[in-house]
């Protein structure tokens, strides 16, 4: 008996749309599933992770999941939620795209055992690209009516848009191309249903209609809803743009520090959505937040779970202990500990003065770094007055009148940490 994975989506709330029929159909043994993944990029960003994690408990409730990489769709462009086209790809781009996508899937999906349900990656430039347009118009055009691709919501909103030039056939034809993905996966894989977001759902039941009408089978269509934060702002993305998996795109660091700044009502969302938590596991974390919300343990536990999940226990650590250090007692070992993006991420927006590295080897007075070194304090008698305070510190340590700065303070053999109290930082960056 398999477990009920249309169950186990309604109540983490991953369920927008979905076809009559589904759950029986998922029931009765094991089936075959695919979620399209856009390669436009060597990284996913937190945007894929919803269907991904869609992937993985089909997978977990005993089913075989399909990754299909949107390589020759990828070279087209989806009109869907889309004000623009995309731009388009070649051939050595998407190979990479796709090698470094599998390897990201590969810490959610099992793609390797003998498991009878193993992951398959799929790319769909593979059977598209011998196709030629004659082929496809007779073989799969004609099965498709005009009227039935305009009715769809993604086309229509894309025609009638004010902004809009029009829309391409290329982009029109879109549908199609997607379609016949479905219907190629129903026959050489016996793939019976079709995943993604709710944005998709024109595209996926123009799937579920070929394999009706060109295959004589039945198709199912899924979508999760399309994520949104309680304030309007996009979900996803920060002021640099995009929350990336790679951890060359987005750190670890702030990777973590965006699940931790997470509101309240959006956390409670989440922690449903990006974990494998168990329904009680997380009524008991709703349950305790509830009654000290400023404590944050719903935020906490959600940037823990994705973070560990994503990059790993280790790299959660780190960035705990980053997290740390601008608002904890951490140490000048705690400092030099941090790798240089991480550092620099952590004190993002600090200012910075450069100073030589001559200028320190023999020692550099803590007065003349303060004032006239870097500006931080305006004057020498100003730096006196804040070092009898006993307010500066050097890398987290306090410090006083007479402290010489050298090679032994630097993190990563470039950086001094200067602090003024609690908030005042400032960074001495060596050349």
């Amino acid at each position: 008996m398999h477990k009920n994975f249309v169950k186990e989506l309604q109540w983490r709330g991953m369920i927008h749309d979905v076809m009559p029929g589904t759950e029986e159909h998922l029931m009765e043994e094991m089936r075959a599933a695919y979620v399209g993944i856009d390669p436009t990029a060597d990284s996913l960003h937190i945007g894929h992770l919803v269907s991904v994690m869609m992937l993985r408990h089909f997978q977990l409730c005993g089913h075989k999941p399909y990754s299909l990489i949107g390589g020759a769709t990828g070279m087209i462009g989806d009109p869907s939620g889309k004000s623009n086209e995309r731009n388009l790809l070649d051939e050595v781009t998407l190979r990479h795209n796709q090698n470094a996508l599998k390897e990201q899937l590969s810490r959610f999906l099992d793609f390797d055992s003998d498991a009878k349900n193993a992951a398959v990656l799929v790319n769909n430039y593979d059977w598209m690209k011998e196709f030629s347009f004659l082929n496809f118009i007779r073989d799969v055009g004609k099965h498709i009516t005009v009227n039935y691709m305009m009715a769809k919501d993604s086309v229509k909103k894309r025609l009638s848009s004010d902004a809009s030039e029009g829309m391409s056939f290329t982009e029109f034809t879109y549908q199609l191309v997607q379609g016949y993905d479905f219907l190629h996966l129903f026959r050489e894989h016996n793939c019976t249903l079709e995943m993604g977001g709710s944005d998709q759902w024109g595209n996926i039941t123009t799937g579920t209609e070929m394999i009706r009408r060109i295959a004589n089978g039945k198709g199912y269509a899924l979508t999760c809803p399309l994520i949104t934060k309680a304030d309007g702002s996009k979900f996803g993305k920060s002021e640099g743009g995009n929350i990336w998996l790679d951890a060359n795109r987005t750190s670890p660091y702030k990777f973590y520090q965006y699940w931790l700044n997470t509101s309240d009502d959006d956390a409670a969302k989440y922690i449903k959505i990006f974990t494998f938590l168990s329904k009680e596991d997380i009524e008991s974390l709703l349950t305790e937040h509830l009654v000290a919300p400023h404590l944050r343990v719903l935020q906490k536990r959600l940037a823990d779970e994705v973070t560990a999940m994503v990059h790993s226990k280790e790299e959660l650590k780190n960035a705990i202990k980053a997290s740390s250090i601008l608002f904890g007692n951490s140490t000048s070992k705690d400092l030099k500990s941090l790798n240089e993006s991480t550092f620099l991420d952590v004190f993002e927006g600090v200012p910075q003065a450069e100073i030589s590295k001559e200028s320190i080897s023999k020692g550099l007075d803590i007065i003349s770094v303060l004032a006239e070194n870097t500006g931080f304090l305006k004057s020498n008698s100003e730096a006196r007055r804040a070092l009898k305070e006993n307010s500066i510190s050097v890398n987290k340590e306090k410090v006083e009148e007479g402290y010489a700065i050298t090679e032994t303070d630097l993190i990563n053999q470039q950086f001094v940490l200067l602090q003024r109290g609690k908030k005042n930082y400032f960074i001495l960056k060596v050349v």
